[in-house]
């Protein structure tokens, strides 16, 4: 894996005024307040149509004209355009995204042993859509950062190592971890030191890690979020395919396509407002040429996390889920459509690939998927088979 060396050792209210209001007063008000209603029933939202290649939406708010006076005050309603941007910065690395297809080899070894994983946390610059830089903080200059899969019964020996270059303290907290903030209180790590942990990996699953140095909100939301899977005893059953894609959000100082260098904005955070919601860090990541890819006929298997702070409702439109792990625990649904994954956590979903195209994988809450970017594409070749689909093989979907 790149970036990551994973070895084995043996592996107040205001007084109601001197005057009272008149009826004519209050008539008055009452006629603005009716029209500003009337202006905002009136407005037009144009929406463009979205494409097979699953573009963002376009909504723009179409205002008609101020009522002429007639004697009662003319109600306009206007917004507060936000103030410009600096320019985009240059960016320090190519991409953020951590490829989809960065999923470390299944185990096959029978007993357990000691895994050795070394991480770098590091604050760099990357866009998140063209033309829009964001200085993400991260594990090993991707995000997520590097999926991490060992065996249960497995001892880890983890070093996180802060970059010299690096403005804050970062540190690192595995859900996998039996232990006191899951690593966090052993690896607080200040610019330019190292520090490190060992546990035992005890429960197999799919777990999220995070930074979890104060204030920790900020910290993940700027990127610093992964997975780590524990493999049962005797791995998984074997897939032709494995992906990983992890889901999170950006808040940010302007709106989403606004040209320039976005910064952090805690207070939409607090809201739960984000301006994106990704998959893979970036608006596209896993689209184009960085795409999952596959052909008719396999078997895939996806490992999705939740690094960000709103759950996902996770469905790939086109195909069917044979088998889920909901939360990633050992138990797997059958035929499933949608399945929810919490903040904070994960699920394993499998399927057999049966007519070729471009699949998308979203967040069915479609305004993050086709409005804030939390989106990928599957890209299947293969012969297709109008025995099970004979309908066209591309155009506007859901």
């Amino acid at each position: 894996m790149t970036g990551l060396a994973h070895r084995l050792e043996g592996r107040r209210p205001e007084a109601p005024g001197r005057s009272q209001r008149t009826d004519a007063q209050a008539n008055t008000a009452l006629g603005a307040i009716l029209g500003a209603v009337g202006m905002a029933v009136a407005a037009a939202l144009v929406i463009a149509a979205v494409g097979a290649t699953g573009g963002i939406r376009a909504v723009t708010i179409v205002a008609p004209a101020a009522p002429a006076n007639g004697g009662a005050a003319a109600a306009t309603a206007t917004e507060a355009k936000p103030a410009a941007l600096a320019a985009a910065k240059t960016t320090t690395v190519k991409a953020i995204g951590a490829s989809a297809a960065a999923v470390p080899a299944p185990i096959t070894r029978t007993a357990p042993a000691t895994v050795t994983v070394d991480f770098q946390t590091k604050e760099v610059v990357a866009e998140v859509a063209p033309g829009e830089t964001y200085t993400y903080w991260t594990f090993n200059g991707t995000v997520p950062g590097p999926m991490v899969r060992v065996r249960v019964g497995d001892t880890v020996k983890l070093k996180v190592a802060n970059a010299t270059g690096s403005v804050f303290p970062h540190s690192i907290d595995l859900h996998a971890v039996n232990g006191p903030g899951g690593g966090a209180t052993a690896t607080q790590t200040p610019p330019g030191k190292e520090t490190t942990v060992s546990f035992k990996a005890l429960n197999p699953g799919l777990y999220v890690y995070h930074c979890a140095t104060g204030p920790i909100p900020q910290h993940i939301a700027n990127g610093m979020y992964g997975l780590i899977l524990v493999e049962p005893e005797g791995g998984f059953a074997k897939v032709d395919r494995e992906f990983m894609v992890v889901q999170g959000e950006l808040y940010t100082n302007a709106p989403r396509g606004t040209t320039g260098h976005h910064e952090y904005d805690h207070k939409k955070l607090l809201d739960e407002r984000p301006d994106y919601v990704v998959l893979n860090g970036s608006v596209g990541a896993i689209t184009g040429n960085d795409a999952m890819k596959a052909t008719v006929g396999e078997t895939v298997r996806i490992f999705f996390g939740v690094g960000g702070f709103l759950p996902s409702s996770l469905h790939l439109i086109g195909e069917i889920f044979d088998k889920v792990y909901p939360e990633a625990g050992g138990v797997a649904n059958t035929n499933v459509q949608t399945t929810f994954v919490p903040a904070g956590g994960a699920t394993i979903v499998e399927f057999k690939l049966d007519v070729p195209g471009t699949y998308a994988l979203v967040d069915h809450s479609l305004g993050r998927a086709l409005d804030k970017g939390a989106a990928a594409h599957l890209v299947v070749t293969g012969a297709e088979d109008h025995t099970i689909y004979g309908g066209a093989a591309t155009g506007a979907g859901h």
